[in-house]
């Protein structure tokens, strides 16, 4: 004889994949009501509370998610670097150098994800900066992106160095500070928010400097 307990069991089997979409369009709707809130009022503006409000979920699992404020903008960033369409910019780019051989498709390359990035990116890094000199959290999570995106650059400079790209005098640090540079978010907000500069002069402007700079 089958035990009620058993039938129920066999009946609703536990839906993992149900669950984990589940959570991952809580965290979309979370990630969507914070970066709206943290750009439009700030970060001491924004809190905790409004954000949980705006996304229907409850404040304790926005601090069991991301941990608070910090863990939020961290997150929100990591999502504006994967770029648009299903395979993330850094595979791509990744899978752009592994193919092509012309340094300066390379480098157009580069800048076309630029392009794709900065406007996503930039304005999360750029409210992080205006934070800093008044929230430790924010200043050790500026430091913690700069270096990141350093630790990209050499990457880069280190594969068109060792493929015979970079022109004779400039090192693998020097390629990558030149990178750096010409990735930042304060030159987007210098050309292209301050300026106006369109993001297609923008990216030829940068593909142009770098070019010039490395090879």
């Amino acid at each position: 004889m089958v035990r009620s307990s058993d039938a129920v069991k066999r009946s609703r089997p536990y839906n993992s994949a149900g669950r984990q979409e589940r959570a991952r369009q809580n965290r979309e709707r979370v990630l969507r009501a914070a970066e709206e809130q943290f750009l439009s009022d700030g970060y001491a503006e924004t809190a905790i509370a409004s954000i949980a409000a705006a996304a229907d979920v409850s404040v304790d699992m926005i601090y069991k998610t991301f941990g608070g404020k910090p863990g939020l903008i961290r997150a929100i960033f990591a999502r504006a670097l994967e770029g648009e369409g299903p395979v993330r910019a850094e595979q791509r780019s990744d899978r752009l150098q592994a193919e092509e051989t012309d340094p300066r498709k390379i480098i157009a390359g580069w800048s076309r994800f630029t392009t794709e990035l900065a406007p996503r990116g930039s304005p999360i890094v750029l409210l992080v900066r205006n934070g800093a000199a008044s929230y430790p959290e924010l200043r050790a999570l500026l430091a913690e992106i700069d270096r990141s995106r350093l630790r990209r650059m050499r990457t880069n400079a280190r594969r068109l160095h060792d493929a015979g790209h970079l022109r004779p005098g400039i090192s693998v640090n020097a390629a990558a500070d030149v990178m750096w540079t010409y990735s930042s978010p304060e030159l987007y907000e210098l050309l292209v928010l301050r300026r106006g500069m369109t993001l297609q002069r923008y990216g030829r402007f940068v593909a142009d400097a770098m070019t010039a700079a490395l090879l």
